[in-house]
């Protein structure tokens, strides 16, 4: 039974009690009320005195009605304040069960998940250790690997040192039969001369009466996403270029034609040689190495290897196809025996070198850093020799002149510097209002007579100097896009140029 019921009850037998309380008493008083309604006269003073007494005790059994029905209405608010708490109470009961069930759910739910993470975790563990024992067998594996791999090195070092020795010694039966042919044919080398041109010996430079080039012969789409490196052969007058698309490409400059492409750079081209034989190509690259090419086979025979940043600058030595010198974004100069194929110096110097070159008596290096200066060094011990300030920004390029005497300097500043190699005193600068060097590597080059000088600009134009004036006499417009680099052909011409977009200029 609920509280409100027995409430209920209970108020019930207090009216019940008190209507019967009042029943007794007005039966008890009846007589003394008919005594009080016959005349006071003939009762007598008892009865006065008791009716009076009954009187009394009729006003007291009033108020104590009125008392007990103040306090059956004070009763009846406690109990309806009592149920009222009690439903309050029961409502929270309620909620608080609620809560229970879904806390009870909700902890089932995460005890499931702690049994599925806990699995996954067995899982895990057991994965792991799996893992960690074929990483050790392979750890095992690779250390087996690595020792044979060392003794195949030295195999392989051995057999090359054995080659080399023999080709050394093919090489000086060569060098000798040379000299004898040499000294055969001296009388008949002397008199040749034709059309200006005075040729040396098998595979040596000519030196040429070079003309200014003024008109654009061909406009050639060679590389995708620019071309920063392009070099003339020795003797035939075609043309290498190499570019951000990671190829080498020969193009035959009389007719504008791709002769031959080579394959296996990993990185951009940012500068080229060939040797004086005309037998290897050397590409410096964004990815750290030089390539090395056979031109006749068009196989890659070395990948050179030991820079840590980019090179930016190759240069092979124009008396022994053996040497070449690479500069790096690393801070080091390496030199190269290019037939055994490793490095035999290296140089290291706090600035960057962004060109370099060798003198042409194969003695000396010349190095352009990003400080500005021009720096020489000794090929056989690798000591600095000198160095002087050559432009207040970077140098950018780095060329010798064919007779020695010379060596011409590009920078940051906008200036085309010759230097005498004797003193690395200027003795000529030249410059132009519009004349602006578009990268730390952009090229300038000597014509093949040492008489001018032609350099890139952002603009796109292509400047030549007159070195003897240090005045302009050209000008040359034809590329849409900053040119990067300009090369010369030791035949006197053409002139080529190439630009960020890719496209390669010939002009005569």
């Amino acid at each position: 039974m609920s509280e409100d019921e027995i409430a209920m009850d209970a108020i019930k037998h207090a009216l019940n009690a008190l209507r019967k309380r009042h029943v007794l008493e007005e039966g008890a008083h009846s007589p003394a009320f008919i005594a009080l309604s016959r005349p006071l006269v003939a009762q007598g003073s008892e009865w006065k005195e008791k009716a009076e007494n009954l009187e009394v005790e009729l006003q007291q059994c009033y108020k104590a009605q009125s008392r007990l029905s103040e306090q059956l209405v004070v009763e009846v608010a406690e109990s309806r304040a009592s149920k009222a708490l009690a439903q309050e109470k029961e409502a929270l009961i309620s909620e608080l069960q609620n809560e229970l069930t879904e806390t009870r759910d909700k902890c089932t739910h995460l005890t499931t998940l702690l049994e599925e993470k806990t699995e996954a975790l067995e899982l895990v563990m057991s994965e792991h250790k799996a893992i960690k024992a074929e990483l050790e067998e392979m750890i095992l594996r690779a250390k087996h690997a690595e020792a044979e791999n060392k003794t195949l090195i030295d195999r392989w070092m051995l057999q090359k040192m054995q080659d080399a020795e023999r080709l050394n010694e093919a090489n000086a039966l060569y060098e000798d039969m040379l000299n004898r042919l040499k000294a055969s044919g001296l009388e008949q080398l002397a008199r040749q001369q034709v059309d200006g041109v005075v040729r040396r010996s098998q595979g040596s430079e000519f030196y040429v009466e070079s003309t200014i080039p003024t008109v654009s012969k061909h406009k050639i789409p060679a590389h995708e996403g620019g071309c920063a490196a392009i070099i003339f052969d020795y003797s035939s007058g075609k043309l290498v270029s190499g570019g951000q698309d990671r190829t080498i490409k020969m193009w035959d400059t009389n007719t504008g034609s791709l002769s031959r492409s080579l394959f296996g750079c990993l990185g951009s081209v940012l500068d080229l040689t060939i040797t004086h034989d005309n037998k290897s190509i050397i590409a410096a690259s964004s990815s750290n190495n030089l390539y090395v090419w056979d031109v006749n086979s068009g196989r890659m025979n070395h990948t050179l290897t030991g820079h840590t940043d980019k090179v930016c600058a190759v240069d092979v030595s124009k008396v022994s196809s053996r040497l070449v010198v690479s500069a790096a974004y690393d801070r080091t100069i390496k030199i190269w025996d290019l037939f055994k194929g490793y490095c035999t110096n290296t140089l290291i110097f706090h600035s960057n070198c962004n060109a370099i070159c060798f003198s042409m008596d194969g003695q000396t290096i010349c190095s352009g850093h990003v400080d500005g200066n021009l720096r020489l060094w000794d090929i056989q011990t690798g000591k600095l020799l000198s160095e002087v300030a050559a432009h207040s920004m970077a140098v950018t390029s780095i060329s010798a002149s064919r007779n020695g005497n010379m060596i011409l300097t590009s920078g940051r500043d906008n200036l085309h510097n010759l230097f005498d190699i004797r003193s690395l005193e200027v003795c000529g600068t030249l410059k132009a209002s519009g004349n602006r060097v578009a990268s730390n590597w952009s090229r300038s080059c000597l014509s093949p007579d040492d008489s001018y000088v032609a350099a890139g600009s952002a603009d796109g134009s292509v400047y030549i100097w007159s070195v003897s004036k240090s005045s302009i006499v050209s000008t040359l417009k034809e590329h849409n896009s900053s040119v990067l680099c300009c090369s010369w052909s030791g035949l006197g011409k053409p002139l080529a140029s190439s630009d960020k977009s890719g496209i390669i200029c010939t002009w005569t």
